[in-house]
């Protein structure tokens, strides 16, 4: 029935309940023009009564009551049931309660008129009764599978949101450590010829850098995708904090004098907090190598109260247009997600990258 077009219903039922009228009149012998025309007042409102269920609903039980008092109704008033039904499913509350109010005075009124008991209409009422209470059901099943829907609805988007949000930082993850490692076996690659002409002890320690580096790079690839493994990822534990060391001494015998500094008494962090401070400062002196044609680069970690401050410096020549580069923008995002604050751009005779990141929490004004 849901496939049938409603207008087509509607008009089924309006013709339903015409022709029962029309059939009780013959049976009655009553079948008049007037008996027609009332009959029709009566059933052609259900044509209107999805758009206008009150107006359809006072039509239709002012012409119940009109067939009534003329005693050419002889059985109970589908039409109007029917009309009941639809403002109950489909009017609001106040409506509603407007209608049933409406239709009692109707069946009292046609009582009093006819000077019949009002106990004897007790069938009749009870049908209407009937009605309202289906129709009230069917709201509450449309209401109830709308909640439903919105819900499943949000659920669906917060999924999909989840899903982006961890296609991100998988992104971030492999862009810091593929763009780190390369950077540094670029670098090493570059002074290998050199260092093999003139000093073959030098050009041993470089091929065994980036060995090493590369061994290392496969290895922080290998967490990353283990990590979408729930199981894996308590086993594979991600770099953090107490890693950074490592990190600036790779970059050191990559060439570069680098020196890490921690200031401040260090304490237990979240873990994705760790690993955006890895991340951060791998991208930092990625950019470092990469861009900045610097020969020198510091790196320091401050812990305070409530926060962990970051800073990374370099005395190269900076990299303006790096700004928009996959790098910054992976910093950027990592640290909002973090809570904290980002600060990028030439300073002085090099480049400057210093982050802010709450240790409780809570975002950073």
């Amino acid at each position: 029935m849901r496939r049938v077009p409603p207008a087509v219903v509607d008009a089924v039922l309006a013709i339903g309940c015409f022709l029962s009228i029309m059939i009780m009149a013959v049976l009655n012998h009553r079948l008049e023009w007037w008996v027609a025309a009332l009959a029709a007042g009566n059933t052609l409102p259900l044509l209107w009564r999805r758009r206008i269920p009150l107006l359809a609903s006072a039509v239709t039980g002012i012409g119940t009551g009109a067939l009534f008092l003329t005693d050419t109704m002889g059985g109970i008033p589908a039409a109007s049931l029917i009309a009941t039904y639809t403002l109950a499913s489909l009017s609001p509350p106040t409506r509603m309660l407007f209608g049933a109010l409406c239709s009692i005075a109707g069946f009292a009124s046609v009582a009093v008129l006819q000077h019949h008991q009002p106990l004897s209409y007790g069938p009749t009422a009870a049908a209407f009764v009937v009605a309202y209470a289906l129709g009230t059901g069917a709201r509450a099943r449309r209401d109830r599978i709308a909640v439903l829907e919105e819900r499943a609805r949000r659920l669906a988007e917060e999924r999909e949101g989840a899903a982006v949000r961890e296609r991100e930082r998988i992104a971030r993850e492999m862009h810091d450590i593929v763009a780190h490692a390369m950077s540094l076996v670029i670098l090493q690659a570059e002074a290998g010829p050199v260092a093999l002409r003139t000093d073959p002890a030098k050009a041993e320690q470089i091929f065994d850098t980036i060995s090493t580096t590369t061994r290392d790079g496969l290895s922080q690839l290998r967490r990353v995708l283990l990590a979408l493994r729930p199981e894996e990822a308590e086993r594979h534990p991600q770099p953090g904090i107490e890693s950074v060391p490592s990190l600036i001494e790779r970059v050191r015998q990559a060439g570069l004098d680098a020196t890490f500094e921690e200031r401040g008494e260090p304490r237990p962090c979240r873990s994705d907090l760790a690993v955006t401070v890895y991340r951060i400062v791998q991208e930092a002196l990625s950019n470092t190598i990469k861009h900045a044609k610097a020969t020198r680069v510091r790196v320091r970690i401050t812990w305070r109260d409530d926060a962990l401050d970051l800073e990374v410096r370099d005395d190269g020549r900076g990299d303006a247009d790096g700004q928009s580069g996959q790098g910054l923008i992976g910093m950027r995002e990592r640290v909002a997600v973090a809570g904290g604050r980002l600060v990028t751009g030439p300073d002085g005779m090099g480049f400057r990258v210093a982050a802010s990141l709450p240790l409780t929490g809570t975002p950073i004004d």
